[in-house]
């Protein structure tokens, strides 16, 4: 059973990915891409402004301030290269870290508090779970495999919910998450509420996870 930050008696994994404390996010981004394989792309950034955090996006009320994509043409600006990536991240130091999704993995949001419920129900049925972030904004993003957009509508119906009915969002292609340690603005950063460790490198199916995903929104309704 892998690390949780949710307080649980887990057994740590050693080897985790990243070991990030004390990295820049420089070699934090060359690690996702070197050791997981995962594209990455730098977003914005924070800048002090009157002593204040601002977007690098010079959005007064930019909802994600340093937190979200740079520039239009990001889909291509990614790359799962980890030289280019220490290249990209050497011009500015302080950029986000963001990972698109529809590639390697897609991603499946919802409510802080219907995802720790969630994860507690997995556990108990003893799934094989992904990597899974908490953000600032307080959601929590699974990873699964490619492909969950297409099929995430027909696998709520099959359980009696619409996806109309539940805050469950799918990230698929043209998507992208924050990775840690992004930081939103003075909200605080990115958290892994599951890190990547070698014991799963292999992603699930989105269908493994919707049944306690989708029970669990359904609570928090």
């Amino acid at each position: 059973m892998e690390e949780t930050i949710a307080g649980a008696q887990n057994t740590q994994i050693s080897g985790q990915i990243p070991q990030q404390r004390g990295e820049s996010l420089l070699e934090t981004a060359v690690r996702y891409a070197e050791e997981r394989h995962w594209d990455v792309f730098p977003g914005t950034w924070l800048e002090a402004v009157d002593g204040v955090q601002r977007c690098s996006c010079d959005d007064a009320t930019c909802p994600a301030p340093g937190a979200h994509p740079a520039r239009p043409d990001w889909a291509t600006q990614a790359t799962g290269s980890a030289t280019v990536a220490r290249r990209m991240w050497q011009k500015q130091p302080t950029a986000s870290i963001l990972l698109p999704t529809g590639r390697t993995f897609d991603a499946l949001s919802v409510p802080e508090s219907a995802g720790f419920l969630a994860l507690a129900r997995m556990e108990r049925m003893e799934l094989t779970l992904g990597p899974v972030t908490l953000t600032p904004d307080r959601r929590m993003q699974f990873f699964v495999l490619p492909g969950a957009s297409a099929k995430m509508a027909d696998l709520v119906r099959k359980l009696g919910w619409s996806m109309s009915s539940l805050d469950l969002v799918t990230l698929g292609e043209g998507g992208y998450v924050a990775a840690p340690p992004t930081r939103f603005g003075s909200r605080g950063a990115v958290q892994w509420a599951r890190r990547p460790t070698p014991a799963n490198r292999w992603l699930p199916d989105a269908e493994e996870l919707i049944s306690p995903l989708a029970y669990a929104c359904g609570r928090d309704r």
